[in-house]
Order: structure tokens, then C-alpha cells, then sequence
């Protein structure tokens, strides 16, 4: 009799549940997978190469491109590097505005994580409610940056520029008759604070709808239940971080146990999962954004109190305010300096980490003291959770690898960087 041979699949790169451009190639017995072989390197655009060429500021806004729906998150790791390097001092304010712009980025990971998730196990709605919150949430980055998605808003020293006192309003259309436009410029009448403040509030509204939409459902429990189990000690050595290692039920946050910038002043819980399937990293993510937004609310309370310097006041680093820079021969050289050569960074080596989204994202720079880094890594949390995908997938079925890679949370923007 004839031996049955296994069948062999190419998943992606240009099926929607692939995220972009992942080409998995399935080793198939019937419907169950014997083997997952991840290839990647479709996106790569060569970051770190590219770093080597460029001075320290005109490669931060590359960092926004690298996992592109955490921007701000992956400029605050480089900027952190950088600072580190430099031994520089940020002004408080500035912290705070960094930190609450990192949460703000969290909860935009989360709601695209949430809807797609949702979307590749046959949830329609879920999408479209998590879409709802992220224009919202773009309005700040806009406010603030001017740029919706890749806002180039952290400096090393602090931040761009201040938060404004007014939003942007809409204007009224063919579209929208001026009733509506004014129901949609309600909560935009005050400063950019006051816009924060008012969705800060109505947020854990719309969490409880996501949880409505999916927490007890049953179709969603059967896709994600006891599915890509990842015992605790397996995803340490696997190289687990983030949401993806606290599902296993490992607490390990470094806004937690490795505090910077004003982490150690945010009162928060990190939450943490006990079967380390695919319901659990959910359950883990919808509290991940509970507790987000506390730290955005906490953020927004202590601006309000405490203005001042958003950048540091070293020239060497930062550029003067317009009016010095026209008014003083000294500032005018540091501007000239400054935008045509960069800043020197002094001779070493440095690591930062920041709790990302997606878990540990890490930059690594060596520095020779040119005005440019001598060699760049990065550090991608989803690098290390792809290459998991043939232990977390095998012996499921080929619906299943769709859940897996949604759990994952992956972005090949920093996976192949």
C-alpha cells in the first residue's frame, strides 16, 4: 500500500491572518500541523545598517517605522539609549509627557492587537469597536506632533515641543451638517489635556464592551482556550517578554523592575495569566489596557499642576528656543552645529529596554564619539515569539495557527527591521 506522504503548505505572505508579510510554510497531516517553519526577512529595510550613516537625530524617526503601531514607544527605548550614553538629565515634565505617550501607545497596540485577533478568529464587530477608540487616540498624537501614526515626537533630552492648548477642531462638510460637527467637537473645546482627560474617563466604558463582545463568548472561548500553551518555564528560555511571558504566569514588567523615566511614581498592577494559552495573554492585554489608562489619567493630573522645561536646557544637545537662537551669536553656532553635524556622544557601549507593547524592546548602541552610532541593534521582542511558532502550533490545527500568530502579536516591521 501506497505511503501518505505529509502535505506541505505555504501560509502567506499574502493571506490576511499573516500580518503583513510573514510566509509560513506548513508541514500538514490531514488538518494537523506537524511543523511550522516561519520565514521572514520580506520587510527588511536594513534600520541598523542605515543608523550607521545617519547622525543620532535624523535616525530617530526611522525608530517610528520599526514596529509602526507603537511609534512612540520605539523612539523612547533609542532616546533612552542616547540619554544614557551622553549622561544627560530630562526635565521632569518631559517624563511624564514621554510616559503618558508610551501608554497612549500601549493602549493603540492593544485596540489593533484586539480588533485583528478578534477579526482572523471570525469576530467581525471587535474590529470595528477597537477602530472606534484609535481615532481618538491618533487626534493626540496629531495634537501633540502633528503627525497621526509616525510622530518623531521624542527628542534625546526631553520632547519636541509642549503639549498644546487647543485641538484641532472639525469643520463642518457636505458630509456632516453643523449639528453633528458639533457633537464631534464637544470634548475638543479646552486644551490637549482636556481631550485626554475626557477619554481617560469614558475608556473603561468601552474595555467593558470589548469584554462583553468576547470574554464570555463561547465561539471565541473554543478558539483561544487551551490553545499555543506555553509553560512558564518554557517561554523564560524561549525568550519570552511582555504580555507573551506574563500569560505564562511569570510577573515580569520592567516599567515594574526596571523603572525610567517616571515609572517608579506610577501606581499601576501588572497582570498576570495562569494557563499560558491564548485566552489567558488575552485576558492579560484587555487588563494591560485598564491599567494604561490609570497611568494616563495620573500623567494628566500631574501636567496640569507642574508646567516647565519639556527639553534639556544642555545646547550641545538640544537646540535653543527661535528667539535666543536670533537674538545670541553662541545659540546661533550651537543651532548651525547642531543641524548640520549633530551631537557628539561619547566613546561606550549602552543597552536600554522599554516595556513595549509587545514586550521587551531593546536598543544597543556602541558609540566610537563620532556624531553617528559605530554599529545600532535592536532589540525585537517579536522576533523571539515568531521563532516559538512551530512549539506553540504543532498538533493544532491549521485554524488554530491563525489564533497562535494573532496571540503573538506580531509586526514584521521589527521583526526583519
Amino acid at each position: 500500500m501506497a505511503e501518505i506522504k505529509n502535505y506541505t503548505l505555504n501560509f502567506g505572505p499574502q493571506h490576511p491572518a499573516a500580518h503583513g508579510v510573514l510566509r509560513l510554510v506548513l508541514e500538514l497531516d490531514g488538518e494537523v500541523i506537524q511543523r511550522a517553519d516561519p520565514h521572514v526577512g520580506l520587510l527588511h529595510r536594513a534600520t541598523e545598517k542605515l543608523a550607521e550613516s545617519k547622525t543620532f537625530i535624523q535616525s530617530l524617526p526611522y525608530m517610528d517605522r520599526l514596529d509602526y503601531v507603537s511609534m512612540m514607544c520605539n523612539e523612547h527605548a533609542y532616546c533612552l539609549a542616547i540619554e544614557k550614553l551622553l549622561g544627560i538629565e530630562v526635565p521632569e515634565r518631559a517624563q511624564y509627557i514621554r510616559v503618558m505617550f508610551s501608554e497612549i501607545t500601549r493602549l493603540l497596540n492593544h485596540l489593533l492587537w484586539l480588533g485583528c485577533h478578534g477579526l482572523d478568529c471570525g469576530a467581525m464587530n471587535i474590529f470595528i469597536y477597537c477602530f472606534r477608540e484609535r481615532e481618538d487616540l491618533f487626534d493626540m498624537y496629531e495634537a501633540a506632533s502633528g503627525a497621526r501614526m509616525h510622530a518623531a515626537y521624542f527628542r534625546p533630552g526631553g520632547v519636541y515641543r509642549d503639549l498644546p492648548e487647543t485641538m484641532p477642531q472639525h469643520q463642518a462638510s457636505k458630509i456632516r451638517n453643523a449639528k453633528a460637527i458639533a457633537r464631534l467637537n464637544e470634548n475638543r473645546q479646552g486644551s490637549l489635556l482636556d481631550f485626554i482627560d475626557d477619554f481617560v474617563a469614558r475608556f473603561p466604558r468601552y474595555v467593558d464592551e470589548y469584554e462583553t463582545l468576547l470574554t464570555d463568548n463561547r465561539i471565541w472561548k473554543q478558539r483561544t482556550v487551551g490553545i499555543g500553551v506555553v509553560s512558564p518555564e518554557r517561554a523564560l528560555n524561549l525568550g519570552f517578554t511582555g504580555a507573551m511571558l506574563r500569560g505564562s504566569g511569570i510577573e515580569w514588567d520592567l516599567r515594574k523592575n526596571q523603572p525610567y523615566d517616571v515609572y517608579a511614581k506610577m501606581d499601576f498592577d501588572v497582570p498576570v495569566g495562569v494557563n499560558g494559552d491564548t485566552y489567558d495573554r488575552y485576558l492579560v492585554r484587555i487588563e494591560e489596557m485598564r491599567q494604561s489608562n490609570r497611568i494616563i489619567k495620573q500623567c494628566v493630573d500631574w501636567l496640569r499642576a507642574n508646567p516647565g522645561p519639556v527639553i534639556t536646557d544642555n545646547h550641545k544637545v538640544a537646540p535653543p528656543s527661535r528667539v535666543d537662537m536670533k537674538t545670541s551669536m553662541e545659540e546661533l553656532i550651537h543651532h548651525f552645529k547642531l543641524f548640520t553635524e549633530g551631537f557628539h556622544v561619547p566613546e561606550g557601549e549602552v543597552y536600554a529596554g522599554v516595556e513595549h507593547p509587545k514586550g521587551e524592546f531593546g536598543i544597543y548602541l556602541v558609540s566610537d564619539g563620532a556624531n553617528k552610532p559605530y554599529r545600532m541593534k535592536i532589540r525585537a521582542p517579536g522576533f523571539a515569539h515568531l521563532s516559538a511558532m512551530d512549539e506553540m502550533t504543532r498538533g493544532h490545527m491549521i485554524a488554530d495557527a491563525v489564533a497562535v500568530i494573532g496571540t503573538m502579536d506580531i509586526v514584521f516591521g521589527e521583526i526583519d527591521r
